[in-house]
């Protein structure tokens, strides 16, 4: 009796050869991950990124393409300048936010104007500011606008790519208070994570006299371009430091003679009571559900509530800093 080959193979004149069993398998492998959107040449995505790209080669010839005539809203007159990875950049979009950001002279890398936009004071200060300072200017349309600032955004016609944000040393900022004479006023977030919140706050620091902010490195919002736009270009003036460790940060700061005050509904101080606002001191805000977290709230030397009535449960976080800031700003000015 002939020997039996392993089941699945059949014998043929040229001996025995694979069953159907996997002649598929290939095909149902699949053809491994989905590339990135930005890796994809024809998705917008992958459009933008090359387009990033000639725009960096473009500034380190000298601001000119080689294959596109500059048009007439188009600046030449800015150096070589060394190209960064668009990863590295954020696109500011609104004509307070952008003209704010220009004259702050931040290192803006490229402003863009969209096609027959309405020439207010501001676009023009805009396009003098970046054409002074050697800032190239690219005229696109609408459409495109809209894909470099994102669906949600109300770009208002005009553009601008910063590097970006340079965070400041928290105790820099209490340094900075002092050499101005000044009682230094700082606000700090803790688990605070939507960007519009932390713009408005940034703005009531810069409105009420404070003299800058605090965000922890994990589990807050950054200075995104949200953060920006919402600022109104108060971050453009009013620093951002980022504390690795918050409370380490907040013990340090106490150490250097600062009043840490926690924002909380259940405070044991009410702040029309408050006694420290004349004092050097750190207001914590915490996020709009969760609050202080407990060490921070161990940490603070008063936790202090906001009155309001029974009707509202609670209030957001750029609110509650808003009211306090004013607060604070209030009591020292009668002093």
């Amino acid at each position: 009796m002939a020997k039996q080959g392993r089941p699945g193979a059949r014998r043929t004149k040229k001996g025995p050869t694979v069953g159907s069993g996997g002649q598929g398998r290939q095909a149902l492998e699949g053809r491994g991950p989905t590339p990135k959107a930005e890796d994809r040449t024809w998705h917008p995505a992958g459009k933008r990124k090359i387009a990033q790209e000639r725009l960096e080669e473009a500034r380190s010839r000298g601001g000119r393409t080689p294959d596109r005539k500059p048009s007439a809203t188009t600046s030449t007159s800015g150096g070589p300048r060394s190209a960064k990875r668009a990863g590295d950049h954020e696109v500011l979009s609104g004509r307070n936010s952008v003209v704010e950001a220009l004259r702050a002279k931040i290192p803006a890398t490229a402003l863009y104007i969209a096609a027959r936009v309405e020439m207010d004071d501001r676009v023009k200060e805009a396009l003098g500011l970046a054409t002074k300072r050697g800032v190239p200017v690219l005229e696109i349309m609408r459409p495109e606008l809209e894909r470099l600032t994102g669906p949600d955004s109300v770009h208002q016609g005009i553009a601008l790519t910063v590097p970006s944000y340079q965070y400041a040393h928290p105790l820099d900022l209490v340094e900075s208070a002092r050499k101005k004479g000044q009682v230094p006023l700082i606000m700090a977030l803790d688990g605070v994570t939507d960007p519009r919140n932390l713009g408005a706050i940034i703005r009531s620091t810069a409105a009420f006299g404070g003299h800058g902010v605090i965000v922890p490195q994990r589990r807050s919002v950054g200075v995104t371009a949200a953060a920006w736009k919402t600022s109104a270009g108060a971050a453009a003036r009013t620093p951002v430091a980022m504390a690795p460790n918050l409370t380490q940060t907040l013990k340090q700061l106490k150490s250097e003679g600062m009043f840490i005050l926690g924002l909380d509904g259940g405070g044991d101080v009410s702040l029309p009571q408050l006694e420290l606002a004349d004092q050097p001191i750190v207001i914590v805000v915490g996020s709009e559900g969760k609050g202080l977290s407990r060490l921070v709230t161990e940490t603070c030397d008063a936790i202090v509530s906001i009155p309001i009535t029974s009707a509202t449960e609670s209030l957001n976080a750029g609110i509650a800093a808003s009211v306090t800031l004013y607060e604070v700003a209030r009591r020292r000015g009668a002093k």
